[in-house]
């Protein structure tokens, strides 16, 4: 013991009796030593030096031929292997969008209301590193998770608003600054929020995506079995154009996630003056022949309206008020999503992680 304490622990900068590391006392069985340590968790950085300072110690301070066996213990248990992920989630959707600026996180956050106001429990991930929108979306910028023990782990405790348990990045840094990470902090960051969080039991899982394909897309296919997709896209030519190559992705024979549909977004323009006008500023109708020519559903066609970009920049999403013709509209693209997600998993196999290539 008196050796171990001329060892100092870089996690707590003190040694490691003091640190409260050593469990019970070291056996002795004439020149072999067995010790305990514990750490404060698996992935530990100082793991490996501290273990050889350990029995460097023992051999400098008693004798070099002292036979050292040392166990590692841990506080926190590892997270579970990732087809053990998210056990009481039935069905993760991932709403998807080739171009930024679409309307993306908006159709996820109605959504997710909607489906919950539908009576179903469920979850929003705001995947999206680099361009968190959706703590601003449920008007709870200023919150911050705390952790919770869950079967000897410390889990991040999504926030719930609205019916709805939602995590982010942007509970996390300021709002203010930009995110300067390098893409494996990026991921890194995003599997924290998967597998270190109480998600508990889960009827949809909705995961608003940041646009386009990237590291972010290839991390929760390899981490996740994504029940299926859903493409967010205006009727312009150069959105739809991404589009496919987001279709494309997911249909991919790698990854083959099916893709549940499309939802057209700012379809056309209604002033509130001439209600019975429609003005097609972006194009008339290119998701409904794109849907068409990928052979997938069209699942609904939101116009612009300017209550919809109020109440999303107000903390009140459009779905909250299923009286009004916006509120109407997306419980219908929900009860849509829901028909073709049963239908799916009655139609078609489980969706697999894919494999990371070595």
């Amino acid at each position: 013991m008196d050796a171990l304490a001329t060892v100092i622990y870089a996690g707590t900068k003190k040694n490691l009796v003091e640190s409260g590391m050593v469990v019970d006392t070291p056996s002795i069985n004439g020149m072999k030593v067995r010790l305990v340590l514990e750490f404060p968790r698996s992935t530990d950085p100082f793991l490996k030096s501290t273990l050889k300072a350990a029995e460097a110690a023992i051999h400098y301070h008693v004798s070099n031929d002292v036979e050292v066996e040392i166990v590692t213990e841990f506080k926190s248990k590892p997270r579970p292997e990732p087809e053990k992920l998210l056990p009481g989630v039935k069905n993760i959707v991932a709403v998807s969008s080739g171009k930024g600026g679409v309307g993306k996180s908006t159709v996820s956050a109605n959504l997710a209301i909607a489906l919950a106001k539908l009576g179903y429990r469920v979850g929003l991930l705001d995947t999206d590193i680099f361009g968190p929108s959706i703590p601003k979306m449920f008007h709870v910028e200023d919150v911050r998770p705390y952790a919770v023990e869950v079967d000897g782990r410390q889990l991040i405790e999504p926030v719930e608003q609205y019916g709805v348990k939602i995590l982010s990045i942007g509970f996390f840094v300021s709002p203010d600054t930009a995110t300067l990470w390098r893409g494996g902090m990026a991921t890194s960051a995003l599997r924290q929020l998967l597998a270190d969080a109480n998600w508990g039991e889960l009827d949809y899982f909705i995961l608003d995506t940041p646009p386009g394909t990237s590291d972010i897309h290839l991390t929760l296919l390899q981490t996740l079995a994504i029940t299926g997709a859903i493409i967010v896209s205006t009727p312009q030519k150069v959105a739809l154009a991404d589009a496919r190559k987001g279709i494309d992705m997911y249909r991919n024979d790698k990854v083959d996630v099916p893709i549940l549909g499309l939802v057209e977004n700012m379809a056309w323009f209604t002033p509130a003056e001439l209600p019975d006008n429609r003005y097609y500023i972006f194009g008339k109708n290119g998701c409904r022949q794109l849907a068409e020519e990928m052979g997938c559903p069209l699942l609904a066609q939101i116009p612009i309206v300017q209550s919809i970009c109020q109440n999303g920049d107000d903390g009140i999403p459009a779905a909250l008020n299923s009286e009004t013709m916006t509120g109407q509209m997306f419980l219908s693209l929900a009860q849509s999503v829901v028909t073709v997600v049963n239908r799916r998993n009655k139609e078609q196999p489980p969706t697999h992680r894919v494999e990371a290539e070595s």
